[in-house]
């Protein structure tokens, strides 16, 4: 099968495991800083992966009252096709479900998980279902296939994000490839499995190839990211809403000249002011990533460009989680103290600071965004590294 994943990015040891099941995941950029850093935050590694119990999280996580986190793996589990899991407060695990692919069940869950209005746990698989194309599926005592994506008359293919859900329990999300036009859509699925493709993306000038999941506003306005699309002088991505009515508008298209972000593969996160708060994986300053904030207007200002620091991350993939001060949260893939990526803070006037640098041993290559509890701990993964050298779930107080 070809490669599902449209990143333009480099080589690594994530796209040549992905290239072994047949799925291109994220392919990471091989430069690495190796600077030191003193850090004064706590770090612990609440559980690292392997084989049945899953392997290789790419995905994020959600956190409940209880402090129990929920997550996915790609890889691992009984039929090595992943895993949906729980890790509870003492780093104990629970393997809630194994997928097992074919037509009755999903395979290769690249995003993280949502949590409607009733509790219900929902996700996203890159490939399985009825079509091999991908899967949205419900966690209860199991996972159950709510839909299946074809990539034919207009339907999304290969969704690599994670879901959002309205007050009515619907769930939205995006497909990296398929729709009208083959460059994804944009979709609702309503709590009885009813599909419905809000948007199909062109590429020029609107966007091609979303690869981050969605927010939503009181409105019921989406917001998210293209990793490549625009007006076709640029093709550096985009961020852009959708409403209800399935109207597309660009908010904002990268150029990468001028220290500009390219290539924003983490979606966006909003304030009570309507700004909206993301990174782009490429560009910035340096040419290895930054963060950007766009205001109600569509003015982008760039708040940080990684390198600019001694002992600096590089390449953020994920997107932001933000404070009730407006501090701003979240990792690069490289980087750091020691190479294999980086924890980050960046406050509202643009001053970053790494909170922690992973050195393989507590976790490697951290391509997901981080949660954040009420107590203002963080959580988060990384895609290797740990005990077995398969991925952790950590946790880090600032």
């Amino acid at each position: 099968m070809a490669s599902t994943l449209q990143y333009r990015s480099r080589n690594s040891a994530m796209q040549r495991r992905a290239g072994d099941v047949g799925v291109m995941l994220i392919v990471l950029l091989l430069a690495v800083l190796a600077t030191s850093l003193v850090q004064a935050q706590t770090f612990t590694t609440l559980y690292s992966f392997a084989g049945a119990a899953g392997e290789y999280p790419v995905a994020g996580l959600i956190v409940d009252a209880a402090g129990n986190l929920y997550g996915t793996t790609q890889q691992g589990g009984v039929h090595g096709l992943g895993t949906v899991f729980k890790v509870d407060s003492t780093g104990t695990e629970t393997v809630l479900h194994s997928f097992k692919g074919g037509k009755s069940d999903g395979a290769f869950p690249s995003a993280g998980l949502a949590v409607d209005s009733k509790g219900n746990v929902y996700g996203t698989t890159t490939l399985g279902g009825r079509s091999n194309r991908g899967t949205v599926f419900k966690v209860t005592a199991t996972a159950t296939v709510l839909y299946s994506f074809t990539g034919t008359k207009g339907d999304g293919a290969y969704p690599i994000a994670g879901l959002v859900a309205d007050a009515a329990d619907n769930v939205y999300g995006t497909t990296q490839q398929g729709g009208t036009h083959g460059f994804g859509t944009v979709f609702e699925l309503s709590a009885a499995g009813k599909e419905k493709v809000l948007y199909s993306f062109k590429g020029v000038p609107d966007g091609e190839y979303p690869c981050a999941g969605l927010i939503l506003d009181a409105k019921g306005n989406l917001y998210g990211t293209t990793q490549l699309g625009g007006p076709a002088s640029q093709n550096d991505g985009t961020v852009f809403k959708v409403n209800k009515a399935g109207k597309e508008t660009v908010l904002y298209s990268f150029t990468y000249a001028n220290g500009d972000g390219a290539y924003p593969i983490g979606g966006v996160v909003r304030d009570r002011a309507a700004n909206l708060y993301g990174t782009a994986s490429d560009g910035g300053a340096n040419g290895i990533g930054m963060v950007f904030k766009l205001d109600k207007t569509g003015k982008e200002t760039v708040l940080y460009s990684f390198g600019t620091n001694k002992g600096d991350g590089a390449y953020p993939f994920a997107g932001l989680v933000m404070d009730a001060k407006g501090n701003l949260y979240g990792t690069a893939e490289l980087g750091g103290a020691n190479g294999p990526g980086a924890i980050f803070e960046v406050t509202p006037s643009g001053v970053e600071t790494i909170l922690h640098s992973f050195d393989g041993t507590d976790g490697a290559d951290p391509l997901a965004g981080l949660v954040q509890d009420s107590a203002g701990n963080l959580y988060g993964t990384t895609t290797e590294g740990g005990a077995h050298n398969n991925g952790v779930v950590f946790k880090l107080t600032p």
